[in-house]
């Protein structure tokens, strides 16, 4: 991946973009990737040497490692383990996954938690790619024998959000709005049997699409989830009004609306949208066939 930097911010910036210390392990694939979109990944295997990212784009990463560093850092307790690489087998692929923080609780079990600098929109809609994340690294905790806590049960899985566009007046002022900068939300505990299925799932899915990939040179097709979709809604608004009196999913029931109305309405179109497409989130969209529209030789897994 080439490094630029446009913006011409210091050598510390440029430095730790080019500094990637990021590894799997001798595993054949990560949690992270795992649950991420199999073209994405095949993807950036194919063009890595061509991929482009400039140095602005690596400062909130930067801030996640310097959260990580402050972590491993401290002084921890007998009863915590810091940053700790675990594997398993699945598929007959090696997964791995670092997992954050583990606690060991007075019964015995162990709470999981992962920091992450992320944004307010993250804390109010909670992600459910946070969710797959943590219950893999369950799953790894409960199957690794090599781990600091083997044979041990997961209790709780959580994160740690620390908010990067936290604002002290929208905490006053809106009700769903995080009350400080930094946030736990507990999520979901799968149960073994779900976590286990849902890892062979996802392992099969990237399998599958590398070896149609290898013999046909097709690309696996992105899902709407992998996307970030957002349908496609149609605006009932007044013609003096800037903001839609109400929003629907279908252009009949829109235009049922605006018939019924007593005041003079118009019908306006809003497109659905490629989020992590269009909104620069995907780092090889640039050289994405199924962005652009002229996709030919691809299957849908």
């Amino acid at each position: 991946m080439k490094i630029t930097n446009e913006f011409g911010l210091p050598d510390a910036f440029v430095n730790f973009a080019r500094d990637d210390k990021y590894t799997k392990g001798k595993a054949d694939i990560s949690v992270t990737t795992l649950i991420d979109s199999p073209r994405v990944r095949l993807m950036k295997d194919k063009h890595h040497s061509d991929m482009v990212s400039d140095v602005v784009d690596k400062v909130w990463p930067l801030f996640g490692t310097a959260v990580h560093h402050i972590l491993e850092s401290s002084k921890s307790q007998e009863n915590v383990t810091i940053e700790e690489r675990l594997f398993g087998q699945a598929n007959g692929w090696t997964l791995s996954g670092a997992v954050d923080h583990q606690e060991v609780l007075d019964d015995g079990t162990v709470r999981i938690t992962d920091y992450k600098v992320t944004s307010v929109w993250s804390v109010i809609f909670t992600k459910d790619a946070w969710t797959w994340q943590q219950n893999c690294y369950a799953w790894l905790l409960e199957n690794d024998p090599n781990c600091k806590n083997a044979g041990r049960k997961v209790s709780s899985i959580r994160i740690c959000a620390i908010v990067r566009d936290w604002s002290r007046r929208k905490a006053q002022m809106e009700p769903d709005y995080p009350k400080a900068p930094v946030v736990l939300v507990e999520l979901p505990l799968w149960t073994p049997e779900e976590r286990a299925d849902f890892i062979s799932y996802r392992s099969a899915l990237h399998q599958e699409a590398e070896i149609n990939h290898e013999l046909t040179g097709m690309m696996p097709v992105c899902s709407k989830e992998d996307i970030w979709a957002k349908p496609e809604k149609w605006a009932v608004k007044k013609k003096t009004a800037k903001r839609a009196l109400r929003v629907f999913g279908t252009e009949a029931e829109a235009n049922e609306f605006s018939d019924n109305h007593a005041d003079k309405t118009f019908v306006e179109y809003r497109a659905g949208e490629a989020t992590r497409c269009e909104g620069n989130y995907c780092n090889v969209a640039e050289f994405c066939d199924q962005f652009k529209g002229t996709h030919e030789r691809e299957f849908e897994l």
